[in-house]
């Protein structure tokens, strides 16, 4: 799926990846880097176990509690002259999947130029039948799987977490779960969630930070593709729905944890900017265009040059702020990726707007 239009694009130099989870380099999760990006003033450049101090009584934190299972299955019995991968993405309504054909590389795999449908066979005498492609693009294909077991427990079994190659080692599938994750189901790390640990959350919640949670599952990413978020299942409380609309009623201000929640949250806020429950498969793509309605500031990492979530960043927060957060991002060595440093947007300062 195509976008209409790429987000920020700038000159990210090499070696601002992050290579390994912050624990493995004897530090905390809470250690990483954190820029936090007011539009009032210049960026201030603290860690992430500060977050509390940012944020105040009376605003809400959504959260994503989806968990991180192990999608990437390895391929058998499929003509290739190299080893594949086959990740899965998204369930579909009627018992379909979203699934995409990698091939591994390093740490990581790397698309698969020639794709073409037919049946996989997969490890423990489960197979898949690659039906036709998703959308304008050539990666995602519509797929029936045939498993021998119900999918948690087959995953567990033979699947390994999708890596891409920048990661810098096969990490186990803890390394891609959140603190406060509990609901499997996700290809891939909801990763603005990562730093948060026990002792930050405990520390918002005494502040009187209330904490409301939601569901998205995540599909694959485009690594490689500029191209926007396909179908994914979200699941919004009518418990999350009523907490977002008092905060905004009250003057607090909602704060997303990461562009799944941003996506979510949008998808059930109406014109007005009230929140409904709801749940389903969502489509939406947010740009600077469309705008927020839901939400006042949020919690993300740093994204590749012109990648789809960068439109999302700038209908929240605007380019000019956007462009000059990345810009001292650069500058001041912040990492990239689900293991790197952190980024709070609070595009108007530390005054809620309340509701529009």
């Amino acid at each position: 799926m195509a976008v209409a239009s790429l987000g920020l694009d700038y000159e990210l130099p090499d070696g601002l990846e992050a290579h390994a989870p912050p624990e493995t380099l004897g530090m905390r999760r809470d250690a990483v880097r954190l820029m936090v990006s007011t539009g009032v003033d210049d960026h201030l450049h603290t860690t992430f176990f500060e977050v509390p101090h940012h944020l105040h009584a009376g605003d809400v934190l959504v959260i994503n509690t989806s968990a991180t299972v192990a999608a990437a299955l390895p391929v058998r019995g499929r003509v290739s002259v190299e080893p594949q991968l086959l990740h899965l993405s998204t369930p579909l309504p009627g018992g379909l999947w979203l699934t995409e054909l990698r091939r591994p590389e390093g740490f990581g795999t790397r698309m698969v130029d020639d794709p073409s449908a037919g049946s996989v066979t997969l490890p423990g005498g489960a197979s898949a039948d690659l039906l036709a492609l998703f959308g304008e693009g050539r990666r995602l294909w519509f797929t029936a799987l045939h498993l021998p077991e119900p999918l948690l427990p087959y995953l567990a079994r033979y699947g390994r977490p999708i890596r891409y190659a920048y990661a810098g080692g096969a990490w186990p599938l803890s390394a891609y779960q959140n603190v406060y994750a509990s609901e499997p189901g996700s290809a891939e790390l909801a990763s603005a969630g990562r730093p948060f640990t026990a002792d930050v959350l405990t520390r918002l919640v005494a502040k009187g930070v209330r904490i409301a949670p939601l569901v998205l599952h995540t599909g694959v990413s485009s690594a490689e593709a500029h191209e926007a978020p396909a179908p994914e299942r979200f699941v919004v409380p009518l418990s999350t729905a009523r907490l977002v609309n008092e905060t905004r009623t009250e003057g607090g201000r909602v704060i997303a944890v990461g562009t799944t929640v941003v996506r979510a949250l949008e998808t059930v806020t109406d014109e007005t900017g009230m929140t409904h429950p709801g749940d389903g498969w969502t489509e939406l793509v947010l740009s600077p265009e469309r705008g927020v309605r839901a939400i006042d500031g949020m919690v993300t990492g740093w994204h590749p040059p012109q990648a789809s979530h960068l439109l999302l960043l700038e209908a929240l927060a605007g380019r000019p702020l956007l462009e000059r957060a990345y810009a001292g991002a650069v500058s001041a060595g912040y990492r990239w990726h689900e293991f790197g440093d952190s980024h709070l947007l609070l595009p108007n300062g530390l005054v809620s707007r309340g509701r529009r």
